[in-house]
């Protein structure tokens, strides 16, 4: 069918009376399919073929009037018609469409939030930049200075990245229903802007790595336009909406770096020579073959197993680093000794980390089994709202931050 199911033996079973069509039996009949593979309710259902209305469709299936048993080795189906039947076997581990339904209203509003209280942050970031007196340079000891002035930066590009996944997204499901061309474009955008918010969240851990944990001062030559070339290349401004003054330590006739970022690279390069591995992606559900009259289950995303497993693999070691240096920095604020009513505030800076470090998309590693459900509900309201949570981080911080206060310093 229009879902490419997938039928149990391949065998499709049909009983037709000469009388005519027959429906609505008060004795449903009895179908028998026998395998010698484990299945049970939850990836095998009784169905029924049902014709297109119109001209050109394929049809569908259809469990409408039919009950599912399973027996050792046999799959009954219980049905108040005649018709072909089969087996259909369903993907371990799909959702309803009830839950796929809720779980993209979820992603699609929790988007939109967070790409709103971005653009916001952003344009706030340039105004209250543009009030911030420029700052003497730095004596080329202070090493330690220069990386707390690079911090807002780093956040910056970081909320940069997370904008370009956010509308990525967003566009991933209407676009689905047009070109091809234009689906594999923001198909390729959406992981472009994945790899790149990922790599940020790995320069904002690096970042923090040295600012608390390493003891000696640490100089680094081009600290920013370094990290701008691991994660996405310099095409976005070193300093975005952020005074710049010349320093001692960087010479203005360097020549900047083009756009090579380690993501941005794998895109061009993979859209470039195999472009066939970004197009349209279909979502499995426990009701596949009915599942268009629920909700959209098409959007634009990689197509590639290959690809995709990569793409874990990259998340997965970013992710590891991220909590290592978060769980570092959770050591370091318990063993110090602050005065009372601190502890909490350092909990709370933890929480905020957590998220600045998107710590909680490693919660797409334990989507299996009986955490799939709740994973898949936190990992969506969770990382969705990511950056709303960082936009009221930020604000908080704003407001509060004094000179010399610890606000101010933490940022």
């Amino acid at each position: 069918d229009a879902q490419n199911s997938s039928v149990l033996n391949s065998e499709v079973l049909g009983a037709f009376l000469q009388s005519g069509r027959v429906a609505g039996l008060s004795r449903p009949v009895q179908i028998q399919f026998w395998h010698d593979t484990v299945l049970d309710a939850s990836n095998a259902t009784c169905v029924f073929w049902q014709p297109g209305a119109g001209t050109g469709s394929t049809g569908s299936w259809s469990r409408e009037g039919c009950e599912t048993t399973h027996r050792e080795g046999t799959v009954v189906c219980h049905c108040n018609h005649l018709t072909y039947f089969a087996v259909l076997l369903i993907p371990a581990g799909a959702l309803s469409p009830a839950q796929l339904a809720s779980l993209t209203h979820i992603s699609t509003i929790g988007c939109s939030l967070s790409a709103s209280a971005i653009l916001c942050t952003l344009l706030l970031c340039c105004f209250f930049s543009q009030q911030v007196p420029t700052s003497t340079p730095c004596p080329p000891h202070s090493c330690r200075q220069r990386l707390k002035d690079s911090t807002t930066r780093i956040h910056m590009h970081l909320l940069a990245a997370l904008l370009l996944l956010n509308c990525s997204f967003l566009l991933s499901t209407p676009l689905a229903a047009g070109a091809k061309g234009l689906c594999q474009v923001t198909a390729a955008l959406l992981h472009a802007g994945l790899l790149c918010a990922l790599a940020w969240m790995a320069a904002e851990a690096f970042h923090l790595l040295l600012l608390l944990v390493k003891v000696y001062n640490i100089y680094i030559q081009h600290y920013l336009l370094k990290l701008c070339l691991f994660a996405w290349g310099e095409w976005a401004p070193a300093r975005p909406c952020l005074p710049t003054t010349r320093r001692p330590w960087h010479s203005p006739t360097q020549p900047l770096p083009g756009p090579a970022g380690v993501p941005v690279l794998a895109v061009v390069a993979v859209f470039l020579f195999k472009r066939d591995v970004y197009g349209y992606y279909n979502i499995s559900s426990s009701e596949g073959y009915n599942n268009m009259t629920i909700v959209p289950s098409t959007r634009c995303w990689l197509t590639s197993p290959p690809v995709h497993y990569a793409t874990l693999g990259y998340a997965g070691l970013i992710l590891l680093f991220n909590t290592l240096v978060l769980v570092r920095v959770v050591m370091i604020l318990r063993s110090i000794k602050r005065q009372r009513g601190q502890a909490r505030r350092d909990w709370v800076t933890v929480l905020m980390l957590t998220c600045l470090l998107g710590t909680t998309w490693g919660l797409a590693f334990f989507s299996f089994g009986i955490f799939l459900v709740p994973q898949l509900y936190l990992f969506t309201i969770l990382n969705s709202l990511q950056g709303v949570f960082i936009c009221l981080w930020y604000l908080t911080l704003h407001r509060q931050s004094k000179p010399g206060s610890f606000s101010n310093t933490s940022r």
